[in-house]
């Protein structure tokens, strides 16, 4: 699964990468070293409308439109690839709503003999990571807009298997625009492992478990 992140880029480099226009207005977001779910975070959709692409701040844990309570997005932090068309949480925004979620790395904890030891996971080059998203918008009963998004997972490459049976779907920047434009098919063919060989992972402190510290040390390497 994905469950904890970091985004500390600056805005301005996000919308360089994923090639947002400069003429968009953008969200101000302080950087984050420990992202957990309900948390806002930018991400990356297609406006129809300006046909063009858009970073918008949304909540991290999909709620579909149809949900009754705001409290389902807890369940829904991710969508496994396996489902995402079949699910009713999310196969209507597989359908339409995609989206790309711009993260620095993500944690994941290695079990041990004495406990768990948390790792960070990024891309070997230091690129931000383009996570494959969903996003949806609901309405609560009162009429207040919540816009969210889920991350996708897919079974591990032989690198993040050594840590957790499931992995984010990490999109390169060649299959962006077939994952934010319109319905494509065979478009689940790109929900795959990451190459292993481009990615790197190392020890950091057991302080990352408490979502109350956030600070650039918690990517620091630690022993492990």
């Amino acid at each position: 699964m994905c469950g904890r992140a970091r985004l500390s880029s600056d805005v301005s480099e996000i919308k360089l990468v994923f090639r947002i226009p400069p003429e968009r207005s953008t969200p101000n977001i302080a950087p984050s070293w420990n992202v957990a779910p309900t948390d806002p975070l930018p991400v990356v959709r297609y406006d129809e409308s300006a046909h063009q692409r858009s970073l918008d701040v949304m909540r991290w844990g999909l709620i579909p439109y149809w949900a009754k309570d705001i409290k389902i997005g807890f369940s829904t932090i991710n969508a496994r690839a396996e489902e995402v068309d079949t699910k009713p949480a999310f196969r209507e925004a597989f359908q339409r709503r995609r989206c790309l979620v711009p993260l620095d790395n993500f944690y994941e904890w290695k079990k041990t003999g004495t406990g768990k030891q948390p790792y960070a996971i990024a891309l070997a080059d230091g690129r931000l990571m383009a996570m494959a998203g969903l996003w949806e918008t609901w309405r609560s009963p009162q009429g207040e807009r919540t816009r969210s998004f889920t991350i996708v997972t897919t079974v591990p490459n032989e690198f993040c298997a050594e840590l957790h049976n499931r992995m984010p779907v990490v999109l390169k920047p060649e299959v962006w625009p077939a994952w934010l434009g319109a319905t494509v098919p065979q478009l689940k063919s790109l929900l795959v492992p990451y190459p292993s060989a481009e990615m790197i992972c190392w020890p950091i402190s057991q302080r990352v478990g408490n979502v109350k510290n956030n600070d650039p040390s918690l990517i620091e390497p630690v022993a492990a």
